[in-house]
């Protein structure tokens, strides 16, 4: 599937898949919309916007029937989830798949949203995007915003020279400081990608939030994982044992024999419980010796700034030299 460029004008829902963001973090939420709207964009909220049921911004197929009501809606050029949670995967069974292979539309989000997002392509074949998130991402402070932005703005609003190569950026943060009020600047980590495997490869991006996968590993919401595939991984907040226990879900069902390649996202304030171990370190113990080229530190996480990923789109990895390329068109 390839989508139209978004464009001033256009129309930017949101919805609420999980965690109520827009009433837990009213101040960044406002703060999110006003930028959307300061580039030009008409925004509709979702009809969960504002509404809270404890953990949650409604009962699965509340939610399920507030985005299956996006998709519906012609008016609509692009969908941005809120925020994630934990519970996402709730409304797979409730989405309506069919009515999304009837209008397509750019779907964009990240963390918990994982499920969603695979859960689409599964199911239709059309590219969903692993990105930015309003409340998350459109709601943070310069400079790391204007950095989301500028990456957001290359995949979606033009049409891009092929091979498309991502350029690492200077600098990156995952301080857990000014969610609602800037109090002071965050912290410039001076960017580094890291070869962790050797070697090059071609071949679609699929991934995500690997905690959010693992609720949909085996399912039928879950893509073909295959040697055509490039996984690509991020997380949040994981200790070194939750990440040895989530490496070796991806080792049961023997995805290091299946890709051609992995990339590692940056992991979002990571606990190395005294170990020393950083996620690739113990990604290569549980996957073993392997000859699949791997990319560790790539920015399309948690982290900011934050790439725009198309998912279901092939792409060339190259670990020795530590380039990312997209091969295929996704807008035009």
């Amino acid at each position: 599937m390839i989508f139209e460029p978004l464009k001033k004008g256009d129309t930017i829902a949101f919805f609420s898949p999980s965690s109520p963001g827009t009433v837990t973090a009213p101040k960044r939420f406002k703060r999110a919309k006003r930028f959307l709207e300061s580039k030009g964009f008409n925004l509709l909220p979702g009809n969960l916007t504002g509404k809270k049921d404890m953990y949650r911004s409604g009962n699965a197929r509340q939610r399920a029937d507030e985005l299956n009501d996006l998709i519906s809606n012609p008016d609509v050029g692009c969908i941005l989830s809120t925020i994630g949670g934990i519970n996402s995967n709730a409304l797979l069974p409730y989405i309506n798949y069919d009515a999304f292979k009837q209008h397509p539309k750019i779907i964009i989000g990240h963390s918990d949203v994982t499920s969603i997002l695979l859960a689409l392509y599964a199911k239709t074949g059309i590219t969903t995007f692993y990105g930015p998130a309003l409340i998350h991402s459109f709601g943070e402070f310069s400079p790391f915003l204007d950095m989301t932005w500028a990456y957001f703005k290359d995949i979606l609003f033009e049409k891009q020279s092929l091979p498309y190569t991502y350029k690492m950026p200077d600098y990156w943060t995952d301080d857990f400081i000014n969610w609602e009020e800037k109090t002071k600047d965050k912290t410039l980590n001076k960017n580094q990608w890291i070869t962790v495997n050797k070697g090059q490869a071609e071949g679609r991006i699929l991934g995500g939030t690997l905690n959010a996968i693992s609720t949909i590993t085996g399912t039928e919401y879950m893509p073909l994982i295959d040697k055509n595939t490039i996984l690509f991984i991020e997380d949040t907040t994981k200790t070194a044992a939750y990440m040895e226990r989530l490496f070796s879900l991806l080792k049961a069902h023997n995805y290091f024999e299946n890709v051609c390649g992995i990339i590692l996202g940056k992991h979002e304030q990571y606990d190395d419980q005294n170990t020393s171990k950083r996620p690739h370190d113990i990604l290569m113990e549980i996957a073993g010796e392997t000859d699949i080229p791997i990319l560790g530190g790539f920015d399309c996480c948690h982290t900011h700034p934050c790439f725009t990923l198309p998912l279901g789109k092939k792409i060339r990895l190259d670990a020795t030299k530590q380039i990312v390329s997209l091969l295929e068109p996704w807008v035009e």
